[in-house]
């Protein structure tokens, strides 16, 4: 995102002639001069589209050669964008001493002006995995880098880092600084890019990675996704991708029908954004860019790359009413004795390592005070690992036509230990097939390390409206008593419900 406004500085040369003979020469020169780069410019430009050029050029070409005939030979070694991304460690930049080459494939452009001095690189150009922002010194990057071109960059020499300490988006560098936030990298030199960057004739067509707003993690920074059946929010209707009062971006929102509520996620659009004044679009549909960060490195964004990736073509959705549902089954363990483990109501309390279950508390929390919870923490078990599951009778998905899910969710000395929300369509209800049999992750919201340990979350409605046959539900709790007290903290349950249509 343009963050700094940079002119350009307008520079006259001024010749002096000795005579006016020598004027008339260069003023001759001059205008042959003159032609024959009008004539070499309009041969590339149409319409102010700059063609990609095809051919590298000898240079270039003799540099990706080299390149590659050194990976062959072993002289050179070539990391994934995963492994560059792990060197980053202890918000320390990490200094590239060694022979190492990365490959990536270009997913963002600069082309419409909402992406500057910045390229984001995916490890594949279809079901990516890991991708990468270059911070470099140069504008109108899509000429040369064209979104799709595949890219080799050497990287002895070079950094991997942020540009903003604790922003999570990991950044090739081609310097550092250090102020009182920490030491970020800086941006690659003109000579650095000329030096270290190298496209290959292969500019391949992105399959934009399909998501739900609830998949989006840092992991997907820099990736080119699609999100599909979303829309703006209802109070965005008449307004322009940008808003005329900020100085640098603009943030909407994006909404998606997720049963009685809406999900949410943020596309931000820079000033300088050649499309900034288009309307948005009113209707429902998929939208395709990339995963990106606000300034301030706190938010998860999408960023397009052009309208054209805008498809908004289906009428607006439409949420469902709760009065339409009814709960087949609720669990709110007050029928439950109070300091023992959780059991009866057909749930299943398994503890695959270490020696601590889940059990019955009554809260205190503010949020949720005097209620009877399902409570799961390893401080003071003595195990430096514990996995204990509490797992819901079985749901039969054949009765009706839909079916949601939604509990409360609360922690306690949050730290490293997780909790995971999972279902099997395969598990025969034995406690010793629980590990072997198929657990898929849910997108549930569950409670988050960093929030108020009295509040209570709620998770939202989980549709189940994908699977069939007898589904149960269970929440993972995976922590353990290690020495640094960093993965033993509390999860707590509540208020579980089941609901279907009436």
């Amino acid at each position: 995102m343009k963050k700094i406004i940079e002119s350009p500085i307008k520079r006259k040369t001024v010749i002096n002639s000795k005579n006016n003979t020598m004027g008339k020469i260069y003023k001759t020169f001059a205008l042959t001069l003159s032609l024959m780069i009008g004539l070499s410019f309009t041969s590339c430009v149409q319409d102010d589209d700059f063609t990609i050029p095809k051919s590298l050029g000898n240079e270039e070409n003799e540099a990706l050669t080299s390149i590659l005939e050194n990976i062959l030979a072993g002289t050179l070694s070539e990391v994934s964008i995963s492994e560059l991304k792990g060197m980053y460690q202890d918000n320390m930049p990490e200094f590239i001493d060694t022979d190492i080459v990365v490959k990536g494939y270009v997913s963002s452009s600069d082309q419409t002006g909402n992406f500057f001095k910045e390229i984001y690189l995916q490890d594949a150009p279809e079901n990516p995995t890991a991708g990468i922002k270059i911070a470099l010194n140069q504008v109108e990057t899509y000429n040369q880098f064209n979104k799709g071109r595949e890219v080799y960059i050497k990287l002895k020499g070079l950094y991997v880092g942020e540009e903003r300490v604790g922003s999570e988006v990991i950044v090739i560098g081609g310097g550092t600084e250090t102020d009182q936030f920490g030491t970020t990298v800086l941006r690659l030199t003109l000579n650095q890019i000329k030096a270290n960057m190298f496209r290959s004739e292969n500019t391949l067509e992105l399959v934009p990675l399909t998501a739900s707003f609830s998949d989006i993690t840092k992991d997907h920074i820099g990736l080119f996704v699609k999100f599909e059946d979303v829309e703006f929010a209802n109070d965005l209707e008449g307004l322009r991708y940008f808003d005329p009062i900020q100085d640098f971006d603009t943030q909407r929102t994006l909404q998606s029908c997720d049963g009685f509520d809406y999900s949410s996620f943020i596309l931000e659009t820079s000033s300088f954004a050649s499309f900034k004044n288009e309307l948005l679009p009113s209707d429902n549909g998929s939208i395709s860019g990339v995963i990106t960060k606000d300034f301030t490195g706190s938010v998860l964004l999408l960023a397009l790359n052009t309208t054209d990736d805008v498809a908004f073509t289906n009428s607006r959705c439409t949420l469902l009413d709760i009065n339409d549902f009814s709960p087949i089954f609720e669990e709110d363990f007050e029928s439950m004795t109070a300091n023992a483990n959780v059991s009866g109501n057909g749930w299943t309390n398994y503890t695959e390592v270490g020696r601590f279950s889940w059990r019955v508390l009554t809260t205190t929390d503010s949020g949720n005070s005097g209620s009877k919870i399902a409570s799961m923490g390893a401080f003071n078990s003595g195990n430096p690992s514990n996995i204990a599951w509490l797992i819901s009778p079985g749901i039969d998905l054949d009765a009706q036509d839909l079916e949601f899910i939604n509990f409360k969710s609360s922690n306690s000395f949050s730290d490293g230990s997780e909790l995971e929300l999972l279902i099997s369509t395969d598990w025969d209800g034995n406690t010793a097939t629980i590990t072997t049999s198929t657990w898929t992750a849910l997108p549930g919201i569950i409670v988050s390390d960093s929030e108020f340990f009295q509040n209570w979350v709620d998770s939202g409605a989980i549709s189940l409206s994908s699977y069939s046959g007898t589904a149960y539900i269970a929440f993972k709790y995976i922590g353990g008593d290690n020495a640094a007290n960093t993965i033993d903290g509390n999860f707590e349950i509540d208020n579980f419900k089941v609901l279907v249509s009436n």
